[in-house]
Protein backbone atom coordinates (compact mmCIF):
# COMPACT_ATOMS: atom_id res chain seq x y z
CA UNK A 1 0.00 0.00 0.00
CA UNK A 2 0.93 3.90 -0.76
CA UNK A 3 0.92 5.29 2.63
CA UNK A 4 1.10 9.52 3.82
CA UNK A 5 1.72 9.24 7.58
CA UNK A 6 0.44 12.05 9.44
CA UNK A 7 2.41 14.00 11.98
CA UNK A 8 1.43 11.82 14.66
CA UNK A 9 2.44 8.69 13.63
CA UNK A 10 6.26 7.73 14.94
CA UNK A 11 9.03 7.99 12.03
CA UNK A 12 9.62 4.54 13.50
CA UNK A 13 6.26 3.04 12.31
CA UNK A 14 6.95 4.51 8.88
CA UNK A 15 10.00 2.42 8.36
CA UNK A 16 8.47 -0.58 10.34
CA UNK A 17 5.60 -0.29 7.62
CA UNK A 18 8.57 -0.03 5.02
CA UNK A 19 9.80 -3.11 6.27
CA UNK A 20 6.07 -4.65 5.69
CA UNK A 21 6.34 -3.95 2.00
CA UNK A 22 4.62 -0.68 2.03
CA UNK A 23 5.56 2.23 0.46
CA UNK A 24 4.96 4.57 3.18
CA UNK A 25 6.13 8.16 3.96
CA UNK A 26 5.37 11.21 6.38
CA UNK A 27 3.76 14.43 5.85
CA UNK A 28 6.82 15.95 6.81
CA UNK A 29 8.92 14.37 3.75
CA UNK A 30 6.18 16.34 1.63
CA UNK A 31 4.72 19.45 3.32
CA UNK A 32 6.41 21.70 6.54
CA UNK A 33 4.94 20.53 9.83
CA UNK A 34 2.41 22.64 10.54
CA UNK A 35 0.30 21.56 7.11
CA UNK A 36 -3.28 21.82 6.59
CA UNK A 37 -5.39 18.99 6.94
CA UNK A 38 -6.51 20.28 3.37
CA UNK A 39 -3.00 20.07 2.43
CA UNK A 40 -2.37 16.68 3.75
CA UNK A 41 -5.34 15.18 1.89
CA UNK A 42 -4.40 17.15 -1.23
CA UNK A 43 -1.23 15.46 -1.18
CA UNK A 44 -2.34 12.16 -0.80
CA UNK A 45 -5.21 12.02 -3.84
CA UNK A 46 -2.06 13.23 -5.78
CA UNK A 47 -0.16 11.05 -4.81
CA UNK A 48 -2.80 7.96 -4.43
CA UNK A 49 -1.77 7.51 -1.06
CA UNK A 50 -4.19 6.40 2.02
CA UNK A 51 -3.74 9.02 5.18
CA UNK A 52 -2.90 7.11 8.16
CA UNK A 53 -3.38 9.32 11.30
CA UNK A 54 -4.86 9.67 14.77
CA UNK A 55 -6.53 13.06 13.71
CA UNK A 56 -10.33 12.49 13.52
CA UNK A 57 -10.73 15.95 12.39
CA UNK A 58 -9.71 14.06 8.74
CA UNK A 59 -13.06 12.30 8.61
CA UNK A 60 -15.72 14.90 8.44
CA UNK A 61 -13.05 16.42 5.69
CA UNK A 62 -13.41 13.01 3.54
CA UNK A 63 -16.57 11.84 4.16
CA UNK A 64 -18.25 15.29 2.96
CA UNK A 65 -15.64 16.56 0.47
CA UNK A 66 -16.50 17.05 -2.75
CA UNK A 67 -13.70 15.03 -4.16
CA UNK A 68 -14.10 11.55 -3.45
CA UNK A 69 -11.17 10.08 -0.96
CA UNK A 70 -8.53 9.82 -0.15
CA UNK A 71 -8.80 6.66 1.77
CA UNK A 72 -8.13 6.81 5.61
CA UNK A 73 -6.42 4.41 8.28
CA UNK A 74 -8.04 6.29 11.82
CA UNK A 75 -6.23 4.93 14.59
CA UNK A 76 -8.32 4.98 18.18
CA UNK A 77 -6.11 3.10 20.32
CA UNK A 78 -6.06 3.57 24.14
CA UNK A 79 -2.31 2.79 24.27
CA UNK A 80 -0.98 4.42 21.02
CA UNK A 81 3.03 3.67 21.83
CA UNK A 82 4.44 2.47 18.41
CA UNK A 83 5.06 -1.10 19.63
CA UNK A 84 1.19 -1.14 19.84
CA UNK A 85 0.60 0.65 16.94
CA UNK A 86 2.81 -1.42 14.82
CA UNK A 87 1.65 -4.44 16.15
CA UNK A 88 -2.16 -3.91 15.62
CA UNK A 89 -1.36 -2.20 11.65
CA UNK A 90 0.64 -5.03 10.88
CA UNK A 91 -2.35 -7.34 11.73
CA UNK A 92 -5.09 -4.96 10.35
CA UNK A 93 -3.45 -3.76 7.19
CA UNK A 94 -4.12 -7.23 5.26
CA UNK A 95 -7.71 -7.31 6.06
CA UNK A 96 -8.71 -3.86 5.13
CA UNK A 97 -6.51 -3.54 1.70
CA UNK A 98 -9.09 -4.34 -0.76
CA UNK A 99 -11.51 -1.96 0.86
CA UNK A 100 -8.74 0.58 1.21
CA UNK A 101 -7.88 -0.06 -2.50
CA UNK A 102 -11.42 0.84 -3.31
CA UNK A 103 -11.89 3.82 -1.90
CA UNK A 104 -12.93 3.47 2.41
CA UNK A 105 -12.80 5.26 6.02
CA UNK A 106 -10.80 2.56 8.62
CA UNK A 107 -11.75 2.99 12.18
CA UNK A 108 -9.10 0.65 14.20
CA UNK A 109 -9.97 1.00 18.11
CA UNK A 110 -9.03 -1.40 20.81
CA UNK A 111 -11.78 -3.78 20.22
CA UNK A 112 -12.64 -3.67 16.20
CA UNK A 113 -12.09 -2.67 12.89
CA UNK A 114 -14.59 -0.60 10.78
CA UNK A 115 -15.13 -0.14 7.56
CA UNK A 116 -17.46 3.06 5.83
CA UNK A 117 -16.76 2.56 1.86
CA UNK A 118 -16.91 6.06 0.12
CA UNK A 119 -18.35 7.86 -0.53
CA UNK A 120 -20.19 7.85 2.76
CA UNK A 121 -24.29 8.03 2.42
Amino acid sequence: MRILADQHISPRTVEFLRGLGHEAIRVTDRLPGNASDSAILSVARREDRLVLTQDLDFTGLVATGETPGPSLIILRLGSPGVEQVNQVLQAVLPLVEEAVRKGAIVSVDDNRVRIRALPVQ
